[in-house]
């Protein structure tokens, strides 16, 4: 469990299968998730099941934010160090956030504890993050964390709406 600012960062738990089930199944998150498909609960079960390997073997972590404050915690979304490449020290971040608890700054107090805890404990040398160039709130949150936009892959992701451009971001662990 990662602790700080109000934020726990802990790992997925055989309870978390409902949230999951939610989350991975709500389709306007698919664009950014690259999913084709419904996920089962069987399938997320097994999915947490898993999520118990080493990160040198599964190649990825997702842990769940919850947001303490005063003598309450609640569960406010999950974060994922995904594409993780121990001989480059890199990976990239994915972070959902609760349709009814967005716009509050958790977000933005949970990816900080991650950035530290990747570059601090996992000592990578550098995390990116893949935007789509309408989600302004995201690009406002990573840009507020010091990633820095350093390219842009031209109608990179297919939307209902047509093809559209995605921002690549980076930051540098110094």
């Amino acid at each position: 469990m990662i602790e700080a600012d109000g934020i726990v960062l802990r790992a997925l738990e055989p309870e978390d299968v409902e949230l999951l089930y939610e989350w991975e199944n709500d389709m306007k998150l698919w664009v950014v998730s690259n999913t084709l498909t419904p996920f089962s609960k069987y399938q997320l079960k097994h999915y947490i099941e898993n999520s118990k390997l080493n990160l040198f073997q599964t190649k990825q972590l997702r842990l769940i934010i919850e947001v303490k404050e005063g003598e309450n915690l609640f569960t406010a979304g999950m974060i994922d160090l995904f594409d993780f490449d121990p001989f480059h020290n890199r990976g990239g971040v994915g972070i959902v956030i609760h349709s009814s608890l967005r716009g509050k700054g958790y977000a933005k107090r949970a990816l900080s504890v991650f950035v530290e805890y990747c570059f601090g404990y996992l000592h990578l040398h550098q995390l990116y993050a893949n935007i789509l160039t309408d989600n302004k709130a995201s690009i406002s949150l990573f840009e507020s964390e010091g990633f820095e936009l350093t390219g842009t892959k031209r109608e990179w992701r297919k939307t209902t709406k047509g093809y559209v451009d995605e921002l690549f971001y980076q930051k540098i662990n110094k």
